[in-house]
């Protein structure tokens, strides 16, 4: 090998490091239970000593909780990338940016939403909601309705339901195949178009702050 040749391993920095533990997790734990996977597993995928998993993550349910909220919290989503024209056009690029977002960690948005709802993990159910309100947020700002003083409120719990309609769509494309990527895309920009469009004007004439 010449002097000239580039090395061939680097040593990764802190932050890529933890990254890569990270990232190794969220694989191991989208295919098998908690139970079933251990830290040694996840240091053995990811190329490093067990010790570096608690010096990131403290323990194994600190890493399952890092895992579940990289997992589930959407990335804030830049609106000059969306189309002049109709609201329509613009929910359209929207939502196709949201399930090709998910389509990356699918087995793992997969399996946290199975356990949706079932028992009860109140650090993953306070990760759930908050990953939920942000999302509702980032939404709201995307398509320009993020001044709708004073019916905030109902805008935001609005666009939290229509999340519930977002996981349930997911499940039929990924988990039961009943319906295309393409169908879905349909399913929740006509609907999400609607809700803002008609249904929303709508529960501002029944706010009671309004009669």
């Amino acid at each position: 090998m010449s002097a000239q040749s580039p090395p061939r391993w680097r040593r990764l920095e802190p932050d890529e490091r933890r990254e890569q533990i990270l990232e190794r997790a969220i694989d191991l734990f989208a295919e098998r239970p908690y139970a079933e996977v251990s830290t040694s597993d996840v240091a053995r995928a990811a190329g490093v000593a067990r010790g570096l998993i608690n010096h990131y993550f403290e323990s194994k349910r600190g890493l399952y909780l890092a895992a579940v909220r990289r997992i589930v919290t959407v990335p804030t989503f830049d609106p000059a990338t969306l189309p002049d024209g109709p609201l329509r056009a613009r929910v359209e690029t929207l939502v196709d940016w949201l399930l090709t977002t998910v389509s990356k960690h699918a087995k793992g948005w997969i399996a946290v939403l199975g356990t949706e709802g079932i028992g009860s993990d109140p650090e993953v159910e306070r990760i759930l909601a908050e990953a939920d309100r942000r999302a509702a947020e980032n939404l709201i700002k995307s398509v320009g309705m993020h001044d709708v003083r004073p019916h905030g409120q109902q805008l935001r719990a609005l666009v939290r339901a229509y999340g519930g309609m977002v996981k349930a769509a997911v499940r039929e494309w990924m988990i039961h195949d009943t319906l295309t990527r393409d169908q879905v895309l349909l399913l929740l920009t006509e609907q999400l178009t609607t809700l803002l469009e008609e249904t929303f004007p709508r529960l501002q004439e029944l706010d009671p702050a309004a009669q």
